[in-house]
């Protein structure tokens, strides 16, 4: 779009992602089930820290991982996100301004430590998130810029921020914002277990007609309509919501706007290392396509090239440019 200074600005998590190596062991001992993620309190996230093994420490949130996606594609990225005056919060402002996404948001006034996502990933390169939020929870209506909103083709929120009132109430502000200046607002369900803390308030969200597109993983599409079937969970939600996005695991993925349903497959990454990111990478990738004005199958396809490349490296992040992949 001509009329826009960039293809997506996302809302979510500002976070600093420590990712080690670690055994099922660890897991049975956390009462943790592989795969999941789950929110903890400060005391709680360092008590597993001082567990983890060595680590690697690079900047995460799952809509910042897609904004920096976009940018390694050669799009126009900008991100909303609440950091803390400390040295994790200078970490991500830099990390995320490196990677050439706009990034505006001041740090939060106090001794609020800015949210850190510690994940385990096992040899199996399955990973498991353990979240403490820290300042982005405070994130509140006075960081959305309505101005800069309706400057984006398309808002993007994510489910992983619902918990808390100040930025549910922000993101709310900001759909409206993108609907008055004619912008369309993707959502992404993020993951199943914040369905099944918030699924009415979902439900309200996208009867509400604030979501143009809805993002979500075959289980999460299910749990949000409520039915086993996913043929009938498509057909529900598709009645609410301009174009659905559906990842299918290995199977690929799919997306259903009116009476139309694309599919494309997955793509085999060049290696298997991690498969941290690998959703919000297709998310970029997606965003990324439709925000250009390319077809839903072209949509699909980049999306899937984005999330093997992300999944064939350590880490939530691109590690260079994806310039290759988008085509441009």
């Amino acid at each position: 779009m001509t009329d826009t200074d960039y293809d997506v600005l996302a809302i979510g998590d500002a976070v600093v992602d420590v990712i080690a190596p670690a055994d099922d062991g660890l897991l049975a001992a956390e009462g943790v089930p592989k795969g999941s993620m789950r929110v903890l309190d400060a005391d709680e996230a360092d008590r597993l820290y001082a567990r983890m093994g060595p680590a690697q420490e690079t900047s995460g949130g799952s809509a910042a991982n897609s904004m920096a996606g976009i940018a390694a594609l050669g799009g126009r990225a900008a991100f909303v996100g609440q950091v803390g005056p400390d040295q994790l919060g200078t970490i991500f402002t830099h990390d995320i301004r490196a990677q050439g996404v706009t990034f505006d948001t001041p740090s939060l006034a106090g001794d609020i430590s800015t949210g850190r996502c510690l994940i385990l990933v096992t040899p199996d390169a399955q990973r498991t998130m353990n979240t403490y939020r820290g300042a982005s929870e405070h994130l509140s209506v006075d960081a959305i810029d309505a101005d800069q909103i309706a400057r984006a083709a398309i808002l993007y929120l994510e489910a992983y921020l619902w918990d808390h009132a100040k930025p549910r109430i922000a993101m709310k502000k900001a759909a409206d914002f993108a609907h008055e200046a004619g912008r369309a607002v993707a959502f992404t369900l993020s993951d199943i277990a914040c369905i099944g803390r918030h699924r009415p308030d979902f439900t309200e969200l996208v009867e509400s007609g604030r979501v143009d597109i809805l993002f979500g993983n075959e289980d999460e599409v299910r749990a949000l309509a409520g039915t086993d079937d996913l043929d009938a969970a498509m057909a529900a939600l598709a009645k609410n919501v301009d174009l659905c996005v559906i990842t299918c695991g290995a199977e690929g993925a799919m997306a259903i706007r009116g009476g139309e349903i694309v599919s494309v497959p997955a793509v085999k990454p060049r290696a298997l290392v991690d498969t941290t990111g690998a959703g919000d990478l297709f998310a970029a990738g997606f965003l990324a396509a439709h925000a250009w004005g390319r077809s839903l199958e072209a949509s699909l396809a980049l999306g899937a090239a984005a999330a093997a490349e992300v999944i064939a490296e350590y880490g939530a992040r691109p590690r260079g440019e994806l310039l290759p992949l988008a085509g441009n």
